[in-house]
């Protein structure tokens, strides 16, 4: 059993935060996954649509294990009368999760600009009745400031920035006491621990007891990440957030094998494969449910209609697609576990 490697996952995943990736803003995002991989000597494919698909070597059977490069975030909808930005989300953002936080626009022509998203009005010392009544809506009474000099919409619009610019959220990744605080845990975190199996693996001149694709997948986020995969795969396991609750058994410091999600049943047989080698390798994991909005990028395959059987793993994660919480060890027990997938026979 390989080492986890806790600074260098650690390390990947802020280098992954730091670069914003909206789902659809993915060229900055796939550029760096082709850099990596190459400087840790595999070689790749890049979907048509934005995709990197990673050939870990293995003969035989392939299985494919994804994770997802793209965020939840922001479009901009229209400019309105008075300067600010009426937006839309992109992916599951919720209103109330966001409020407050701090944005980076990006328009098509490149042009990168800062903001930060408000309530309409903003002020709870002149208009408290309105803010503690009324829930943030979107549509409504709620809009993203721009740190720029504009009263008008016609001030916004001599800026470049137009309907249909993306807007990122600011991750504030830290790490205290083994916790992780970032934006995009879900999933970039997944993102860094494949990257880590991918490094232990050349060091260590591991070949895997069957073929292996890591697929770093760009829209996951609204349901098509990996609707297209290479027509020999046999398997397939998503690694993703297992979220936190009151009636679930995810916690922050195991690994969880999915059973079912909003969606469909994982595939029995592979499911107690997965929880099989989980025991073989003493690998601290549970088993649970997520319902009912819930769905990883092994049901968009399934649906596609690939012969395959699909599985998930993950680590337990604090308020999904919020501003997320995980722990050091779920990422550990979560590289162990795909570890000893990849040296079963």
């Amino acid at each position: 059993m390989a080492e986890f490697d806790e600074k260098y996952c650690l390390d990947m995943f802020k280098q992954l935060v730091d670069i914003d990736s909206t789902t659809g803003q993915f060229e900055k995002i796939q550029e760096k996954i082709c850099g990596i991989s190459r400087d840790i000597g595999y070689d790749y494919t890049v979907t048509h649509k934005g995709g990197v698909i990673v050939d870990l070597g293995g003969e035989g059977d392939p299985l494919l294990v994804s994770a997802h490069l793209d965020d939840i975030g922001l479009m901009v909808r229209h400019i309105n009368s008075d300067g600010t930005l009426n937006v839309c989300p992109v992916g599951g953002l919720y209103p109330f999760y966001c409020v407050t936080e701090n944005v980076r626009i990006e328009t098509r022509d490149g042009k990168i600009y800062t903001g930060s998203i408000c309530r309409i009005p903003n002020s709870i010392h002149v208009t408290e009745e309105e803010l503690r009544t009324a829930l943030p809506d979107f549509r409504t009474n709620v809009c993203v400031v721009l740190d720029e000099n504009v009263k008008t919409a016609e001030d916004v619009k001599k800026l470049g920035i137009d309907t249909g610019d993306m807007i990122a959220l600011d991750p504030r990744f830290r790490v205290e006491n083994g916790y992780i605080k970032s934006r995009f845990v879900d999933d970039k975190a997944a993102c860094a621990i494949l990257i880590t199996v991918m490094k232990q693996m050349k060091d260590l001149g591991f070949v895997p007891s069957r073929k292996i694709y890591f697929y770093f997948a760009m829209y996951e986020e609204i349901g098509h990440g990996t609707v297209y995969m290479p027509s020999d795969v046999k398997d397939y396991i998503a690694v993703d957030i297992a979220p936190t609750g009151p009636d679930q058994n995810s916690d922050e410091r195991k690994v969880t094998i999915f059973a079912k999600d909003s969606r469909y049943p994982y595939h029995w047989t592979l499911t107690n494969e997965i929880r099989d080698v989980a025991i073989k390798a003493g690998v601290d994991y549970v088993m649970d449910i997520f319902t009912p909005h819930y769905g990883t990028d092994g049901d968009a395959s399934v649906a596609a209609g690939y012969d395959i059987r699909h599985g998930a793993i993950g680590f337990g994660t604090l308020n999904s697609h919020g501003y997320e919480r995980t722990h050091v060890e779920g990422l550990r027990n979560t590289f162990k576990l795909l570890w000893a997938i990849l040296s079963n026979r």
